[in-house]
């Protein structure tokens, strides 16, 4: 473990900090990853001008992201209770379990009621295509797209990138995953700039995506097939890497067809269909959300059975 944490204490802060978020929830002021992202438009606005844009974003990169996450690894390797304790804010703060079911669920909720106006201006905060017009099923589709991709980019990867590096691992994730949806955009003014962003977080979202994809698979009994196939064969033909596999899964475990026509910029996006079945439904953002939340417990569990499992063998042998 980079962290040079034991397993079962890794896995234990990580537990702890699950249960923090879903206690607590996202900090309602002050939250660092607000002030991350106005620190990165900072940036943004004074490098991303002239020549040189590639390797202006990566220098870019370089200064939000390196220095606060050497920061994070000092204060977690302080020692002690200390130490300790800054590996469970860590994580807490970059966990978004509970923020998820925070702006989607009253999507569906308002979808439920009739409430159509409500519902584009709550999916309207959650995604970047145009909801001023979109119909129920949009945003449907909207909301529970947006839950499937998160559970990897918000959830997993951030579990993932914990348990190999702790609370410093978890931050540079989250925060490398920031600076893509900041800046990863294939338009003019992000396409040269965002390009390093946007390759390093295909990197290290890589593995987690796949394990994501498969998690979501796994915990569909009825759909494990059609998930892993939906995967195989429509996955290739999505614009992301690690969005493709995990939301393609996704779809395939629910039973419902994604992706389709969206409105971006004023124009309409034809993406590929991802998943098999009728159209997402309001009732399938709450569904989205227990799969993803599924996801999350599957992991801790069996991060703690391994850290149980690695003690009690190494008090056997000791």
């Amino acid at each position: 473990m980079l962290s040079g944490l034991p397993p079962l204490t890794l896995a234990l802060l990580l537990a702890a900090g699950v249960l923090l978020d879903l206690m607590l929830g996202e900090a309602r002021c002050w939250h660092p990853l607000v002030g991350f992202g106005r620190l990165a438009q900072w940036l943004e606005r004074r490098l991303n001008k002239g020549s040189w844009r590639i390797a202006r974003g990566a220098l870019a990169w370089m200064l939000a992201v390196l220095p606060l996450s050497f920061l994070a690894a000092w204060l977690c390797g302080s020692g002690g209770a200390t130490g300790l304790a800054a590996h469970t804010l860590m994580l807490y703060l970059c966990l978004g379990l509970r923020s998820l079911r925070d702006h989607t669920l009253p999507i569906h909720e308002a979808l439920a009621d009739g409430d159509l106006s409500r519902a584009r201006w709550l999916t309207s905060r959650i995604v970047s295509r145009d909801t001023t017009h979109a119909g129920e099923a949009d945003l449907a589709k909207a909301g529970a797209e947006s839950l499937l991709e998160n559970g990897n980019d918000a959830v997993f990867g951030t579990l993932f990138c914990f348990l190999l590096a702790g609370g410093a691992g978890a931050l540079l994730f989250r925060l490398a995953n920031t600076l893509d949806a900041m800046w990863g955009y294939r338009n003019a003014r992000f396409n040269l700039f965002g390009r390093v962003a946007a390759r390093i977080d295909d990197v290290l979202n890589y593995l987690p995506a796949r394990l994501t994809a498969l998690s979501y698979a796994l915990l569909s009994p009825g759909g494990r097939l059609r998930a892993l196939r939906c995967w195989r064969v429509q996955a290739p033909a999505w614009s992301s890497p690690n969005a493709g596999p995990v939301m393609a899964s996704g779809a395939g475990a629910l039973g419902i067809s994604l992706g389709g026509a969206a409105i971006y910029e004023g124009e309409v996006e034809q993406r590929p269909v991802l998943g098999i079945g009728p159209a997402a439904a309001a009732g399938d953002i709450r569904r989205a959300w227990r799969l993803v939340f599924h996801t999350a417990l599957l992991w801790t569990s069996l991060a703690l059975a391994a850290g149980a499992t690695f003690y009690l063998t190494g008090v056997r042998h000791a």
